[in-house]
């Protein structure tokens, strides 16, 4: 049984990593973080695990490294599309997966680490237009301004009842839009939506400009009510 210890500040982003993990038998998540500390503490707490973790979280990689190396343990880098591997392997970390991987490969990736051996995987290449994701590019545009909104507040890790508060409507209304939603994009679940959003880079931009619209909205209504 090879332990995992599973760090990343993206809720949504975790939950789907930790839910194709938990499907391989000879996989255990042991710890999940959302912070640099929570990660020290259980890389110190449970010696000889697999640490998993996001580069977003800009630990002190060399510090990371010696940890790593005096509890026995190895490290994988969730590194964002547009980094380079190659610079973390440099750096001793036994692996690299990108936000985009697939299930089947972030799972071989980590058998393949327990296993001592390293993980490099095939660079991903950037769109040099946002026009070139055209199954995020479509879905984008099959989805209604409501719609886009639901998404948005999704991807924010927001359950339904929040969403419907702060889109002034009810639960059932928004169950209502999810499948609609969920016909349009082919998943089955919030997290498959919120994962199928994150790794189109089209969709991805869309959501968070209408999430920043919403924030800046809420934001001017409270002053209003204050003043």
């Amino acid at each position: 049984m090879n332990k995992i210890i599973l760090a990343d500040s993206q809720a949504i982003f975790r939950a789907g990593t930790a839910k194709v993990l938990a499907m391989d038998e000879d996989l255990r998540i042991i710890a999940q973080c959302t912070d640099l500390e929570r990660m020290y503490h259980a890389i110190t707490t449970f010696p000889s695990a697999i640490v998993l973790f996001a580069a977003s979280l800009h630990p002190d990689f060399p510090r990371l490294r010696v940890l790593l190396e005096t509890t026995g343990s190895r490290g994988i880098v969730i590194a964002e599309n547009t980094e380079a591997a190659s610079s973390y392997l440099q750096q001793g970390f036994r692996g690299v997966v990108f936000r985009s991987v697939t299930g089947p490969t972030l799972v071989e990736c980590v058998r393949r680490v327990a296993a001592g051996e390293t993980w490099m995987p095939p660079q991903v290449m950037v769109p040099d237009s946002p026009q070139e994701d055209m199954v995020g590019t479509r879905v984008r545009d099959r989805l209604t301004p409501k719609e886009m909104r639901i998404v948005a507040l999704i991807v924010q890790g927001c359950k339904n009842r929040e969403i419907a508060m702060r889109l002034k409507t009810t639960e059932q209304v928004i169950k209502n839009y999810l499948r609609s939603i969920y016909d349009k994009t082919g998943v089955g679940d919030r997290l498959e939506l919120a994962l199928f959003t994150i790794h189109h880079r089209v969709l991805a931009a869309a959501a968070a400009e209408v999430g920043s619209k919403l924030e800046a909205e809420e934001q001017a209504a409270s002053a209003d009510a204050v003043a």
